[in-house]
């Protein structure tokens, strides 16, 4: 039972959510995971002018995934950062691709969950992902949230993310802040609830 995680990350931060997903996965006996990233679609200068190429110096670089091989997984599990409350655009436009897997009905049935991050709490924390399940849903996919069975993101003793839509973490105005353990504990629960019900699905 093969498992993708599949992610865009600026400054490292959906990069260190992916891999305590991926660390959820493999919690699951049986369970394989795979770590890959959406092609950029920014030119090298401006994402120079962002930051993002020294950012990026500080964290591994996953192989870039194909639209193709989709078909290859029996659960994808998507990583955005947010842009005004949304997806970012790298992200969107790798779904854009995916119209001859949709025609051709190649991911119905596959189970499918999401996790993010946002500058701030209120900045997306809940839109990017629920704006995120309706292309999921016209492929078919199942999607799986994050249920409550996971307490960590209950309580208000400390900034915390997560939801019961996905995964999620609070970078901060400028990056400042990194996923604390409460946000990498949901995405690690959010891994192996995944993985558990894609392994059940492919039983």
């Amino acid at each position: 039972m093969k498992v993708l995680v599949l992610y865009y990350s600026s400054y490292g931060h959906i990069f260190k959510m992916a891999e305590a997903v991926a660390e959820g996965v493999k919690e699951v006996s049986g369970a394989e995971v795979v770590l890959k990233v959406v092609p950029e679609t920014l030119p090298d200068s401006v994402l120079e002018k962002m930051g993002v190429t020294e950012a990026r110096k500080y964290y591994r670089q996953d192989p870039v995934a194909t639209v193709d091989e989709l078909v290859e997984y029996d659960a994808i599990i998507f990583g955005t950062p947010t842009r005004f409350g949304n997806m970012v655009g790298q992200m969107k436009s790798f779904l854009d691709a995916t119209g001859g897997l949709w025609a051709a009905g190649k991911l119905v049935g596959k189970v499918a969950s999401v996790f993010v991050s946002t500058a701030t709490q209120h900045g997306g924390q809940e839109s990017t992902i629920l704006t995120f399940i309706p292309p999921l849903l016209h492929h078919g996919f199942i999607y799986v949230g994050l249920p409550y069975s996971f307490q960590g993101q209950t309580g208000i003793d400390e900034i915390k993310g997560n939801s019961p839509y996905g995964a999620s973490t609070i970078a901060g105005d400028s990056g400042e802040r990194q996923p604390s353990e409460a946000d990498l504990n949901g995405a690690r629960f959010l891994g192996k609830h995944v993985a558990t019900i894609a392994s059940k699905l492919a039983r």
